[in-house]
This record gives structure tokens, C-alpha cells and sequence, in this order.
């Protein structure tokens, strides 16, 4: 189990997609039910750069979207279906159900929410956390894990070479 959160200097966007491809490959995969992945930072922090990462990763080649707008985007990955939520524009927490959140709390499902403190206690928790932060003109990312597949995916993420730039760099 690892001792704490995996913490990582993210100099500019580039490096934020390269990351969320990291997240991709350390996917420790779906036994059942489905897996949540909490985004915080604020606005511009990196968040959707860092989903448009993971999805590619996870080999969508398509346009992946902002779901600022929408709140909700679902992409097709290899089986699985990845559902990147923006919560900031929720008035309440109820809206979840109106979005359908309940629908996509089933096998098969990734659930990446960004601004999840928007959905309370409508939301599960999340298997891994990811925060951003602003740090001058980079990033700082730190991770933690939650439950069984969580720490598989955290440590996953520990083990990958081209993220151990990311961790020696920090200052």
C-alpha cells in the first residue's frame, strides 16, 4: 500500500496529457462495478487536458470535448465506457439525478467528475483522486488512492518511467 500521495511537477499542458496517458496504462482494469476518478483544481488548473490524457491513452482517437457545457461527454474505450462529468455548473446536488449520474454506476463504467464537491453526497466515492494546482506557470498534481483498486491503480502509476521526470523535479 503505498505511504502516501504520489505528488508530481507538471511543467506545462503537454506534460498534463502524458500524465493522464500514465493514468491510462496504470488502469488496473474493471472486475466489476465500475471505477470513480475525482478532478479538483480550479478553473485552468489542467483537469479536462489531463481526461483528454487518460481517453487517449485508453484509445479514443476522437475529439474529446470540454463538458462544461453538456456536463456530461461519453466515450467508447476498449469495452469500457468512460464518462468525463463537469459538475461546476450544478446548482444543487439533486441535478445529478437528472443528469442520469445513477445510470452510469454500473459495470463497464469509468466515472471521471470534475468539481465533485458539486455532487455531495450523490456522488460514491471516488477509487483515486487526482488534485491540480497552480504552481507559477506549471502544475502540481497529487494523487491519492481509496479502496482496493485504487491503490493497484496509484501504485500502477508509481511503478511507470515516464512519469519519474515528473517526480524529480519537484521543488
Amino acid at each position: 500500500m503505498p505511504e502516501g500521495p504520489l505528488v508530481l511537477w507538471l511543467p506545462d499542458s503537454a506534460a498534463t496529457e502524458q500524465f493522464g496517458r500514465a493514468l491510462a496504462d496504470a488502469f488496473p482494469g474493471l472486475s466489476q462495478g465500475c471505477l470513480v476518478v475525482f478532478l479538483r483544481g480550479e478553473l485552468g488548473a489542467g483537469k479536462t487536458t489531463l481526461v483528454r490524457g487518460f481517453l487517449r491513452g485508453m484509445g479514443v482517437s476522437g475529439t474529446v470535448r470540454s463538458p462544461t457545457y453538456t456536463l456530461i461527454e461519453v466515450y467508447a474505450a476498449g469495452g469500457l465506457q468512460c464518462v468525463h462529468a463537469d459538475l461546476y455548473r450544478l446548482r444543487d446536488a439533486m441535478e445529478l439525478e437528472e443528469l442520469g449520474v445513477r445510470d452510469f454506476l454500473a459495470p463497464g463504467h469509468v466515472l471521471l467528475i470534475e468539481w465533485p464537491e458539486r455532487g455531495g453526497q450523490r456522488l460514491p466515492p471516488a477509487d483515486l483522486e487526482v488534485g491540480l494546482e497552480y504552481a507559477g506557470d506549471a502544475r502540481k498534481a497529487t494523487v491519492r488512492a481509496a479502496g482496493d483498486t485504487g491503490i493497484v491503480w496509484l501504485t500502477n502509476l508509481g511503478h511507470d518511467t515516464r512519469i519519474a521526470a515528473y517526480l524529480s523535479n519537484l521543488t
